[in-house]
């Protein structure tokens, strides 16, 4: 069984890519639902669960945080076809928040299920993270070490004053003559 698992194919979705991915399995699934079943609500959860389950484990280990997002968003999107509603727009967006109400214990349970799995990649990928050495590159206390960038504040090298701020001449001005009063700019 682990072997056959191995062999399915392991997808990497972006965050948009897995939102896109749920959205579009539920809306098919939510029409073969309404053709097939008429619309049963089981059938449309329980074929929710596994869109959750694999929207978790294919998307990217950056864009972890978007299954448990994308999920319910994809719900959504699926119970239209199901809904039932009549009468225009207003009946079918009533017809589709009722759907969402009545149905909630799918939907927390599908978003449970893409939380956990995302939770435990998440946690799985600290840990092999944390295990592998340091890249390659200066080390912290060489990088303390280093001069610091021009025109950052710190001590001046040469042994003279460091510079005043806020006092002096304005910005973009040469160095006054000797001699010359200073007149305030209006």
């Amino acid at each position: 069984m682990v072997q056959a698992l191995r062999r399915l194919p392991s997808p990497r979705l972006t965050g948009l890519g897995a939102g896109l991915f749920a959205s579009a399995a539920m809306l098919v699934v939510g029409f073969l639902d309404w053709l097939v079943l008429d619309g049963s609500p089981l059938a449309f959860g329980l074929l929710f669960l596994p869109v959750s389950a694999l929207t978790a484990l294919w998307v990217r280990p950056a864009d972890l945080v978007t299954a448990p997002i994308a999920v319910p968003i994809a719900f959504a999107v699926g119970v239209v076809p199901i809904a039932g509603g009549t009468g225009g727009f207003g009946g079918q967006a009533m017809a589709v928040v009722t759907a969402l109400a009545v149905h909630a214990g799918w939907l927390y349970g599908g978003t449970l299920i893409a939380g956990v799995i995302a939770s435990v990649r998440k946690v799985r990928d600290m840990g092999r993270r944390r295990g592998r050495p340091a890249p390659a590159g200066p080390s912290a206390p060489a990088r303390a070490e280093r001069a610091p960038r021009a025109g950052a504040a710190g001590p001046v090298r040469g042994g003279g004053q460091p510079p005043v701020r806020g006092g002096g001449q304005a910005p973009g001005r040469g160095a006054q003559a000797p001699g010359r009063d200073r007149r305030p700019t209006p």
